[in-house]
């Protein structure tokens, strides 16, 4: 329908609703559909506009949603890692801890630790070289404190190449035991689970004798838990709960026993 259409109407219907307006209107005092028309033209520019400004609106609306949950992704993420790097601070420093009562003195690298195994729950116990073995010459001890402190470090990947070296250039050391514990802790804090299972089941089958084991058998139910192993990991904490009761270990087996219990595990 045209505009002059429309304003024709709109001049017909004020007639017939206002009494004496169509005589008038007949004497000619009809407006001028032109200026209806116009008056028409500029109500749907305001009714355009008023839509394009709501659109405008709720798209700014929208623009700040997404500014505002990237800012809660980025200040989660941010806490994850301050997270993680507080625990690996705390993993050294309890294995410092528990070494120094083991040892009844103070262990060498008794410097506050910078990174490590995730959890503060993991026991082991890091010797130092030279309180390993006194038959242990220094360059073994040398060797041992350099994979051991890219450990500390953080830089699990070179640990891993180094104590590897290790083991191979001075496989019946006294530290052996240890350096293989270790490799097996740097795949599992660098979440290569399935590296880790090996690396701790050698310890139990090449070192059975050592001071070692009670801490790779709780290391490998950890394992099996991250791997969704459930089975493993429950039949794996339960004998190291059975096998060193009393212990530290034992309590930490029984801690994630009970975690696993409430996750339904």
């Amino acid at each position: 329908m045209s505009r002059a259409r429309i304003a024709a109407g709109l001049c017909l219907g004020a007639s017939l609703l206002v009494p004496g307006l169509a005589p008038a209107q007949q004497q000619g005092a009809m407006p001028d559909p032109r200026v209806l028309d116009a008056r028409i033209e500029r109500l749907e520019r305001l009714m355009d506009n008023q839509t394009l400004m709501d659109m405008m609106r709720r798209l700014e609306a929208l623009e700040q949603d997404v500014r505002a949950l990237r800012g809660d992704t980025e200040a989660n993420a941010h806490e994850i890692d301050t997270l993680r790097a507080r625990q690996r601070e705390l993993y050294l420093d309890v294995d410092r801890r528990l070494q120094t009562l083991e040892e009844g003195g103070v262990p060498a690298a008794s410097a506050a630790p910078s990174a490590a195994v995730p959890g503060p729950e993991t026991p082991a116990q890091p010797v130092a070289p030279a309180a390993a073995s006194s038959g242990n010459s220094a360059e073994e001890q040398q060797s041992y404190r350099a994979a051991f402190d890219l450990l500390r470090e953080g830089r699990y990947e070179q640990s891993v190449s180094a104590f590897r070296r290790f083991l191979e250039a001075y496989p019946e050391s006294g530290l052996a035991s240890n350096a293989q514990y270790w490799l097996g802790e740097a795949k599992y804090v660098s979440r290569d689970f399935p590296s880790a299972l090996t690396e701790f089941e050698k310890v139990l089958r090449q070192y059975p004798d050592s001071n070692k084991v009670a801490d790779a058998q709780l290391k490998l139910g950890f394992t099996h838990y991250e791997l969704g192993q459930w089975d493993k990991a429950r039949e794996t904490l339960e004998q190291v709960r059975r096998d060193h009761a009393g212990s530290a270990v034992a309590r930490l087996a029984e801690q994630r026993l009970q975690r696993m219990r409430d996750e339904g595990r």
